[in-house]
């Protein structure tokens, strides 16, 4: 899915590059006294963008300004959402593995993520947890999430997912590093009632 979005992503960046430099160019052009078409918006360098008219053309009329406004804010939101989508941290396909020798081997990530959440599942008062590996495939980032069952101990259960879990994980990728972070959440849980 990631493939896809990347290549949806520099599609539409650079058709948007593209129409943005045509337009800008072409006014730039015709401002420093170059000839227009004649199907051009403009005739010649002192035409102006927009007309007095075409300017307040719809100014008294009640549904103008709301739907520029609605418009503007649609679009502020997509350009939000896009850039987010863009700089957001994405998730490693395989990680390199330093097996000693020189030549090395490759781990799918989703099966070391896989292991990981699974051996941090079995510890005592982990209810759930979603491992990400992120960064590169020789620098690879972990990330994990888990969440505490009611009674759990968080200190008790960090220690044993970093001096076990964690320390399996390097062992895997073959490392005496791997930077994670670990977010813990404890189990939302309604009181008892009491009669």
């Amino acid at each position: 899915m990631n493939g896809v979005l990347r290549i949806v992503n520099r599609v539409l960046l650079g058709l948007i590059g593209l129409v943005l430099l045509v337009v800008g160019g072409s006014v730039l052009a015709i401002g420093l006294g170059a000839p227009s078409p004649g199907w051009w918006i403009h005739r010649d360098r002192h035409d102006v963008l927009l007309t007095a008219s075409e300017r307040t053309r719809w100014r008294d009329q009640g549904w103008w300004w709301p739907v520029v406004f609605a418009v503007l804010a649609v679009l502020v939101v997509l350009a939000l959402w896009w850039l987010t989508r863009s700089v957001q941290r994405h998730r490693l396909s395989v990680v390199n593995v330093d097996t000693g020798d020189d030549e090395g081997a490759v781990l799918r990530a989703r099966a070391l993520e896989s292991a990981v959440a699974s051996e941090a599942a079995d510890l005592d008062g982990v209810e759930r947890v979603r491992v990400r590996l992120t960064g590169r495939r020789r620098t690879p980032r972990m990330r994990m999430r888990v969440r505490l069952e009611p009674d759990a101990d968080p200190g008790h259960t960090l220690d044993r997912l970093t001096s076990e879990t964690l320390a399996h994980a390097r062992a895997a990728v073959g490392t005496t590093s791997l930077p994670s972070e670990i977010r813990m959440r404890a189990h939302a849980h309604r009181g008892e009632r009491v009669s």
